[in-house]
């Protein structure tokens, strides 16, 4: 029995209650959904200048230590960006399907849940 370090593997939740261990998967199919956790530092590990979306399922997304701000991108041109702000012991849900990103406001541990099968990235527009 040993533990696993949350932070250097994620947990892989599968449709017939099996839970393992094993690499954290930002896009490839798991079978299931993903728990992972992140320590970050600055804006570079949480891809900043990059909109992220899934369209397989929600993602919570858990501010565990620090805080940061999601943002949402509008979902009609020329629409506000909405942020949202996560500060320790707080989780916001992503729709399926919606445009974000996270800024830091300082170094924060962050849990992710999610289906990743399909997860897009884009870049941020200047």
């Amino acid at each position: 029995m040993t533990p696993i370090d949350l932070f250097a593997h994620a947990l892989h939740l599968l449709p017939e209650g099996t839970v393992r261990s094993g690499e954290r998967r930002m896009a490839a199919a798991s079978g299931g959904w993903q728990l992972a956790t992140f320590h970050v530092d600055t804006d570079a590990d949480v891809h900043a200048d990059q909109w992220e979306m899934h369209p397989a399922g929600e993602e919570a997304v858990c501010c565990l230590a620090g805080s940061l701000r999601l943002y949402l991108r509008p979902q009609a041109p020329g629409g506000v960006h909405t942020p949202v702000r996560l500060t320790a012991g707080t989780a916001f849900l992503v729709p399926r399907n919606r445009w974000h990103r996270i800024e830091l406001d300082e170094p924060s541990d962050i849990m992710s849940i999610g289906l990743r099968e399909g997860t897009r990235q884009e870049p941020v527009s200047p």
